[in-house]
């Protein structure tokens, strides 16, 4: 047994991904955010649906027909596979925690 909230580590210069559990049909990884975001250019086309959850902290998802979706702990979303999407803001001073669900 482990604590989603354990072992953040001190130095989030980098956005953390890490995997929590594989399988052939889901993947589990907790994000770890602190004013990161999306590369300017490009956008996220993935071949799996994805549903994400914040846990600590705020994010803004923006999608490809420009709507975006503000979330704070608690907010979720479901993406779907190759809807075009980025990370457009999280929230800067504080870890931004993530649980992503890839299946």
């Amino acid at each position: 047994m482990d604590n989603i909230y354990s072992d953040i580590p001190k130095d989030l210069s980098s956005e953390i991904f890490e995997d929590l559990i594989e399988s052939s049909n889901v993947k589990i990884e907790r994000i770890i955010s602190n004013g990161h975001s999306s590369p300017k250019i490009g956008w996220y086309d993935q071949a799996q649906n994805e549903w994400v959850i914040i846990l600590k902290g705020e994010a803004i998802i923006t999608f490809e027909n420009d709507s975006s979706v503000h979330l704070k702990a608690g907010g979720y979303v479901n993406i779907q596979a190759h809807q075009k999407h980025k990370v457009s803001w999280t929230i800067e001073n504080t870890e931004t925690i993530w649980l992503a669900v890839h299946y």
